[in-house]
């Protein structure tokens, strides 16, 4: 049996527990609560400590990519769908119908919302950056309070760093 590690990540939009085993990150999720529970201690194994470490980095505006360790564990269309989610730029948003097309299941739009939406790796396979096909933010697991942050976060890093390079 292998052990399952968590630390908390006190991110500017709540509690972020990580969770996962010596070697990889199994899931990142919005906790509901406000005090973390589970702190970085010196058994924190090294995937969980390097995922930490790029969501600070993400957070202070310093990472557009996430490399940390990770498994997903889902039926093949999920993985496809979150493998698809990748590939949507930094700051940059798509549509459950853009998805489908990518994926090749244009018909599958519902099935790729369902499959959004059980994502475990939350911000590092960007379920944030998906919206309605009429522009709209649409269902978030950790609430659309947070998906709005999250798009609006890239959203300032992105043109800050469009401005450094006019300068």
């Amino acid at each position: 049996m292998m052990n399952l590690y968590k630390v908390d990540f006190p991110s500017p939009i709540g509690v972020i527990e990580i969770a996962g085993t010596k070697d990889t990150v199994y899931s990142v999720l919005f906790a509901d609560r406000e005090i973390v529970e589970y702190a970085q201690t010196s058994n924190t194994p090294q995937a969980i400590e390097i995922c930490y470490q790029q969501l600070e980095e993400y957070f202070a505006g310093k990472r557009l990519e996430f490399t940390f360790p990770y498994e997903v564990s889902g039926t093949a269309f999920q993985r496809e769908v979150w493998q698809a989610l990748t590939t949507i730029p930094y700051a940059k948003t798509a549509s459950y119908r853009d998805i489908a097309r990518t994926i090749g299941r244009e018909k599958a739009v519902r099935a790729v919302g369902s499959a959004n939406g059980k994502n475990k790796i939350s911000i590092a396979i960007p379920c944030h950056r998906i919206i309605g096909a009429n522009g709209k933010l649409t269902g978030y697991a950790g609430g659309l309070w947070r998906k709005e942050w999250l798009l609006e976060h890239e959203q300032r890093i992105s043109s800050s760093e469009k401005m450094d390079l006019l300068s």
